[in-house]
């Protein structure tokens, strides 16, 4: 008569991890199988804080999962960070208030209240090279990513550039999704560099696709009468793209001479 092996009995696949009293071994074993790294490493030191300043059950519980969750929120806010792929990390704190002749400071820090995410709205920053332009939207991201916001920074020209790549390797709609699902965009350095037709039309449709639907920052070098120079002397595309990132929008204009070149006088 052939033999049959019976299968596993699930209940003794932790066998040795629910059996025991409230030893530290057996507690160092639920937390590892519950996966909580963090209560797992302060449980004990705690409880030896607790003890000594006479905590009861609540507040020791509550401490231990404060840890946890602060552990947790910091790794989904570096993960967040790096994703984001900022350039460099900044904030307004580092910035310097007193160079640009010309700067709305109240307005710009305002938008670390984030509100202007909620309403679905662009923040435009004009003015010259050197002013501090990516240095305000990376600080504006930053604090967005912190919060726990999808952001993702690009430059302009690299974001044309990987959309015509795709385009060309039939995978456009994959590419589009990069830029259009991010809770919040930063275009940086729009009107360095012109672009020709098929790249105007590209960025047309990330803006056309997240118009009223996410928001996005955007520096650029060029008043907005300029716009056509950028966009191969196509006026009517110009005014297409403008139109839309400027319908919820607040623009914020930097005056002054360069912070590089003043140094570079010095």
């Amino acid at each position: 008569m052939p033999q049959h092996t019976s299968a596993p009995d699930p209940t003794n696949l932790t066998a040795g991890l629910f059996d025991a009293g409230p030893d530290t071994r057996t507690l160092d074993a639920q937390l590892l199988y519950l996966r909580l790294p963090a209560i797992r490493r302060h449980a004990l030191d705690l409880s030896r804080q607790a003890a000594s300043e006479g905590w009861d059950h609540i507040r020791y519980l509550s401490h231990l999962i404060e840890v946890e969750a602060r552990t947790r929120y910091d790794k989904s806010a570096q993960r967040r960070v790096r994703q984001a792929r900022f350039p460099v990390l900044k904030n307004l704190d580092t910035f310097d208030w007193n160079w640009p002749k010309k700067i709305p400071r109240e307005a710009i820090e305002s938008f670390l209240t984030l509100r202007f995410l909620e309403r679905k709205e662009n923040l435009l920053f004009f003015g010259n090279p050197g002013l501090g332009k990516t240095h305000l939207a990376t600080a504006i991201g930053y604090a967005a990513a912190l919060a726990g916001k999808n952001v993702l920074f690009a430059n302009a020209i690299d974001v044309v550039n990987r959309l015509q790549g795709a385009l060309a390797t039939h995978s456009l709609p994959a590419a589009l999704r990069q830029y259009t699902n991010p809770e919040l965009l930063i275009l940086d350095e729009l009107g360095y560099l012109p672009l020709d037709q098929q790249g105007g039309d590209l960025l047309f449709q990330v803006v056309s696709s997240r118009y009223e639907r996410a928001s996005i920052i955007l520096t650029t070098n060029k008043v907005p009468a300029q716009w056509p120079s950028t966009f191969n002397n196509d006026s009517a595309l110009a005014s297409a793209i403008l139109d839309r990132l400027s319908h919820h929008c607040h623009s914020i204009v930097l005056e002054g001479e360069s912070y590089r070149t003043r140094k570079i006088k010095k």
